[in-house]
């Protein structure tokens, strides 16, 4: 089972290292082919993604940020994103089926 951390970030890689989040491979673009049954997936990843990640029997683990505006769109330190209360948390994401009212 690999532990996948998906970013391009330095920050946030070193954001993890502080908190001892153990990871076997930091990328900056997953190849959604390549996860497997029992795999980990930390990252932001686009909805769709996600929901390949967790379809392959993997769990996805979301980095979450509350960034205030001024803090977007820029890079962040590992400092800073313990600051704004960065967060992994597990998410269950699924496709609904067209019958599904969406």
């Amino acid at each position: 089972m690999t532990v996948w951390f998906v970013t391009r970030h330095r920050g946030a890689a070193d954001w993890a290292a502080r908190r001892g989040v153990k990871v076997d491979r930091f990328v900056e673009h997953l190849d959604v082919s390549r996860v497997q049954p029992g795999d980990t997936v930390i990252g932001t990843l686009p909805v769709h993604l996600a929901a390949e990640v967790c379809r392959r029997g993997a769990r996805y683990l979301h980095l979450s940020v509350d960034l205030p505006p001024p803090a977007r769109g820029r890079e962040l330190s590992a400092q800073e994103l313990e600051a704004f209360g960065a967060r992994l948390e597990r998410f269950v994401v699924r496709r609904a089926d067209p019958g599904d009212g969406a």
